[in-house]
C-alpha cells in the first residue's frame, strides 16, 4: 500500500497535482509472508494465496472482475507492479477505452527514450543510425524497445516494423529471434529477427555489435567486464544504461562502466551512484528515475482533461525532458538535467503532453488555453 501511497505524493511534491483528486489503491490477494499474517497491525488482506491451478484461476477470475467494475468508473488509473503478462494484458485491454498508464511499461521507456535523446548530443548521429541490445524483455524491456522504435518511426517516416530491426533483446534464453516464436510469450514476438540463434550476452553483442547496450534483466553484475570491453572495442563512446534496481541488482556500477571503457563510456543507470574519479576527471553518473516523467505526465493528463494516452504524448515527454539536459550536465559525464529542477522540468512536461492531447482531439477542457 505503501507504493501507491508513495507514488501519488510524488505527483504532487514533485508535479503539483491537486492531492485531493488521488486515491491510491491496492488490489489485495493476501499473502504467505507469516510474519505479516501474524502480525496485529498488518492492514492487508490476513489470508494465505491461492494455490493450486485451479484455485489460483479462481483467485485471478476474481482480482480481473474486481478490476473491470473498478475500471467502469472510468477514473484516470496508473498501474504498477503487476506480473508482466497481467500488466501487458491490461494496457492492450484498457488503453483504447479508458484513460490508463503503466509506470514500469510507459513511465520507464519515456525517461529512458529522454536519456537515449540526451546522449545522442554527446555521441552523434541520429536514433535510426544507432543498434540497441537489451538484456531483459519483461515490462522494461519491451515497453522501452517499442517506444524508441517508435521515435525513429516519427524521425525517418518509415514502418514501424523495419524500426524495430534495429532493437535486439536478450532473454534468460539468450536473443530473441524468429526461430524462438512459436515458444515466445506474444509481448515479445515483435522482437523476433531474422538471426543465427545465440545464447549468451556477449556472443549476442560480437554478433550484432550494438552501439548502445541497456540492461532491464534484474541480474546484478550481468553486465561483466568482458561484456563492457567488448562494447568499447568497436564504440568510440559505448552508451551503457545500467537500470535495473536496487543497487545491488544494477547490471554494473558506474565506476565498472567507466573504469572498463577507459573512461569513455555514456552512462546512467536505475540506481543511483556516487560520482566516480577516473583519470583526474570526476563524472557524476545519471540515473533514469521514472520521477523525471510521471508527475509533469499526469499533471498534463489532467490538466487537459485528456481521455487517453496516446504513444506521441509518451514521446512528446521524452523529447521534453531530454532538451532540458545542457553541455553543463554533459560535461560533467550526466546525461539527465539536475533532479533540483524537477518542478521546471514537470511543468515544461506537463505542458508538452497537454499540448499534444489537444492537437490529437484527446484533450476535454476546451477551449484549449492559449
Amino acid at each position: 500500500m505503501g507504493i501507491p501511497v508513495g507514488k501519488l505524493s510524488l505527483y504532487t511534491a514533485l508535479g503539483g497535482v491537486r492531492p485531493s483528486a488521488c486515491l491510491p489503491i491496492t488490489i489485495d490477494v493476501g499473502t504467505n509472508n507469516e510474519q505479516l499474517l501474524n502480525d496485529e497491525f498488518y492492514i492487508g488482506l490476513r489470508q494465505r494465496r491461492a494455490t493450486g491451478e485451479v484455485s489460483i484461476m479462481s483467485s485471478w477470475k476474481s482480482s480481473w472482475m474486481l478490476l473491470n467494475k473498478y475500471m467502469v468508473k472510468k477514473f484516470s488509473s496508473r498501474f504498477e507492479d503487476f506480473a508482466n503478462h497481467n500488466a501487458f494484458d491490461l494496457l492492450a485491454k484498457y488503453s483504447k477505452s479508458h484513460l490508463v498508464f503503466n509506470d514500469d511499461i510507459q513511465g520507464t521507456a519515456s525517461v529512458v527514450l529522454a536519456g537515449l535523446l540526451s546522449s545522442l548530443k554527446v555521441v552523434g548521429g541520429t536514433l535510426a543510425e544507432h543498434t540497441y541490445l537489451f538484456l531483459g524483455a519483461g515490462e522494461a524491456g519491451t515497453g522501452i524497445a517499442e517506444l524508441i522504435a517508435l521515435e525513429i518511426s516519427k524521425q525517418t517516416n518509415a514502418p514501424i516494423e523495419e524500426c524495430r530491426k534495429k532493437v535486439f533483446l536478450v532473454d534468460s534464453k539468450g536473443l530473441i529471434v524468429s526461430s524462438r516464436k512459436n515458444s515466445l510469450q506474444p509481448f515479445k514476438t515483435s522482437w523476433a529477427h531474422e538471426r543465427e540463434p545465440v545464447t549468451t550476452l556477449l556472443d549476442a553483442i560480437k554478433s550484432i555489435r550494438p552501439t548502445v547496450l541497456i540492461g532491464t534483466s534484474g541480474v546484478g553484475r550481468a553486465f561483466t567486464k568482458e561484456v563492457i570491453e567488448a562494447m568499447a572495442s568497436f564504440n568510440e563512446r559505448p552508451v551503457i544504461f545500467s537500470l535495473s534496481n536496487p543497487t545491488s541488482h544494477s547490471e554494473c556500477t558506474a565506476e565498472e562502466a567507466y573504469k572498463w571503457t577507459q573512461g569513455r563510456a555514456v552512462f546512467a543507470s536505475g540506481s543511483p551512484f556516487d560520482p566516480v574519479e577516473y583519470d583526474g576527471k570526476i563524472r557524476v553518473p545519471g540515473q533514469a528515475n521514472n520521477a523525471y516523467i510521471f508527475p509533469g505526465f499526469g499533471l498534463g493528463v489532467v490538466i487537459s482533461g485528456a481521455i487517453r494516452v496516446h504513444e506521441d504524448m509518451l514521446l512528446a515527454a521524452s523529447e521534453t525532458l531530454a532538451a532540458q539536459a545542457t553541455q553543463e550536465n554533459f560535461d560533467k559525464g550526466s546525461i539527465f538535467p539536475p533532479f533540483t529542477n524537477i518542478r521546471k522540468i514537470s511543468a515544461l512536461i506537463a505542458a508538452s503532453v497537454a499540448a499534444k492531447a489537444y492537437e490529437l482531439g484527446l484533450a476535454t477542457r476546451l477551449p484549449r488555453p492559449r
